[in-house]
C-alpha cells in the first residue's frame, strides 16, 4: 500500500490562503462500497473543474480527496491566471507540426475564460483581478517576449501588450527590469477560496465529494473501475484521475509520467493600501522570465504574495521565508524589514515535455496531470476536455492523448539529479544574461 501523502488530518497547510479561506463545510470520508456513475479523484482544479463541467451536462459525480478540497497545488499556488500551457506555440509547432500548432493556439485563453466564466456564473468570491505581466530583466528577455508576442499574433492571439523600461514600472516599482509584456487576459486570484467555490457549486448541482479518503489503490482495467481508499470502495462506469503531484504513487502508470517539484510562496504583514499601490499601481500580477523565476502580486487585504524557489522531487526548503527573502528584497529594496507573516511550500507536477499529460490507462479511466507550473489556467481546460470526452466528444481529448510523451532519461531514478544539472545549465545562462 503506498504511503498517503497527506501528514496528519489533512487540514490544509498554514499558509496565507488558509488563514483567509470562505468559511467551508467538512465534508466526510468515504466509507463502506459504493456503486456511481462517474467517480473523480482528486478535488483540486482538475477534478473540481472535471466534476463541474459534467454536472452542468446531467451528469452524477461522485469525488474522492484525499485530504481537504484544495488541499494540493491548487490551494497553494501563486494565484496567477497565466494564459497558455507551460510549452510555447514554438515547442508544439517545432514537436508535433504546424497544425498541432493551431490546435493549440485556440486553447491558450480558453482556461481563463472558463474561470472567469465560473466566479461569475457561480458568484464565487475569490478576489479575481485582470492583468499579468512577464517581467523581463535582460536585452535577451526583451527580445524573447517580443519574438513571443510576434508568435502569439500569427496565431491570431494579438492581444499582448509589450512594455518599455518606464512602462514596466507601473506594474512593479523596481529598477531590476528592463521592460517585459502584459497580458490583459491573465490575472489573478486567490486560488484555494476558487476552489471551494467550485466545489460549493458542484455539490449546488448534485455532485457528491468525499474528504480525507487517500485512494490506496486503482484497478484501472475492470469493466467498472475500481477505487480503494482505507474505509471504503467506489466501482464506476468511469473513473477520471487527477491526483497529480499526490497521487502518492496509488497509480504506478502515471507516478513515472511526472516528477514532483516544489514551489514556495510567503506572504508579507500588510502594507497598507497606499504603499501596497506603490508597489504596484497597476494592481496586475507580476512573474519573471528566467528558468527558475519571481512571481508576485498584491493580496486583496494589500500583503505582498511573493513566490519562487524550485525543489526536485518535492522536498520543503529548511527557511521559505529566508531563501525568499532576499529574492523579494532584490526585487523591491524598499520593503527591507517588513515582517514575513506566512510562509508555505507545494507540489507541482513536471513533465519532461512541459507539456500536460491526458489519456486513459484503461476504457472507462481517464486521467489528466503534468502542467508543468501552469495549471490554474491548464487544469480548468483540461477539465473541460475530460468532461466532453466523457461526455462524447474525443475530438479535443484524443488530440492531446494522441501526443508522445517523453520520459524523463534515466527513469525514475535519475530524473531529480537530471533535471537539477538542467535547471544548474539554465540558472547560469540567466544570470549570465545570455
Amino acid at each position: 500500500m503506498p504511503a498517503a501523502p497527506y501528514p496528519g488530518t489533512g487540514d490544509h497547510v498554514a499558509s496565507y490562503y488558509a488563514a483567509t479561506a470562505n468559511p467551508a463545510p467538512d465534508r466526510p470520508p468515504l466509507e463502506g462500497v459504493h456503486e456511481a456513475d462517474i467517480c473523480v479523484v482528486g478535488a483540486g482544479f482538475s477534478g473540481l473543474s472535471t466534476a463541474l463541467e459534467l454536472a452542468e451536462r446531467g451528469h452524477r459525480v461522485t469525488v474522492i480527496e484525499g485530504a481537504r478540497v484544495g488541499w494540493g497545488a491548487s490551494g497553494r499556488n501563486g494565484g496567477q491566471v497565466v494564459n497558455g500551457l507551460n510549452a510555447g506555440l514554438d515547442t508544439f509547432r517545432r514537436r508535433f507540426g504546424e497544425g498541432v500548432a493551431r490546435f493549440a493556439a485556440g486553447l491558450m485563453l480558453e482556461g481563463g475564460d472558463i474561470i472567469r466564466d465560473r466566479v461569475a456564473r457561480y458568484r464565487i468570491d475569490c478576489d479575481l483581478k485582470d492583468g499579468n505581466v512577464f517581467a523581463a530583466l535582460t536585452g535577451r528577455h526583451l527580445r524573447d517576449l517580443e519574438a513571443k508576442r510576434a508568435l502569439w499574433a500569427s496565431y491570431g492571439l494579438d492581444h499582448l501588450v509589450p512594455l518599455d523600461r518606464a512602462g514596466m514600472r507601473d506594474h512593479a516599482a523596481s529598477d531590476l527590469y528592463a521592460g517585459g509584456l502584459l497580458d490583459p487576459r491573465g490575472g489573478h486570484l486567490h486560488p484555494l477560496n476558487l476552489a471551494l467555490g467550485e466545489a460549493a457549486a458542484l455539490e449546488g448541482l448534485g455532485g457528491v465529494i468525499h474528504e480525507r479518503s487517500p485512494v490506496t489503490s486503482v484497478d484501472a482495467d475492470a469493466p467498472r473501475p475500481v477505487v480503494r481508499t482505507e474505509r471504503g470502495e467506489v466501482r464506476a462506469r468511469t473513473l477520471v484521475l487527477c491526483g497529480n503531484a499526490y497521487l502518492g504513487g496509488a497509480v504506478p502508470a502515471l507516478d513515472r509520467r511526472v516528477m514532483p517539484v516544489s514551489t514556495q510562496v510567503m506572504a508579507t504583514e500588510p502594507l497598507g493600501a497606499e504603499r501596497a499601490r506603490a508597489l504596484m499601481p497597476a494592481g496586475t500580477c507580476v512573474e519573471d522570465v528566467r528558468y527558475i523565476l519571481d512571481y508576485y502580486r498584491v493580496s486583496a487585504d494589500h500583503r505582498l504574495l511573493f513566490g519562487g524557489g524550485t525543489v526536485y522531487g518535492g522536498s520543503d526548503p529548511r527557511d521559505i521565508a529566508a531563501k525568499l527573502r532576499r529574492a523579494m528584497d532584490r526585487v523591491f529594496p524598499q520593503l527591507r524589514g517588513v515582517a514575513i507573516e506566512h510562509a508555505w511550500s507545494g507540489n507541482f507536477a513536471l513533465s519532461f515535455s512541459r507539456v500536460p499529460q491526458m489519456g486513459r490507462l484503461g476504457p472507462g479511466t481517464y486521467f489528466a496531470m503534468g502542467y508543468s507550473g501552469h495549471g490554474v489556467t491548464g487544469s480548468h481546460l483540461f477539465g473541460r476536455i475530460l468532461a466532453e470526452a466523457i461526455d462524447g466528444d474525443l475530438g479535443r481529448f484524443d488530440t492531446f492523448a494522441g501526443l508522445p510523451w517523453l520520459p524523463f532519461p534515466g527513469g525514475r531514478a535519475l530524473r531529480v539529479p537530471y533535471s537539477v544539472l538542467g535547471s544548474w545549465w539554465y540558472g547560469l545562462r540567466d544570470r549570465l544574461g545570455t
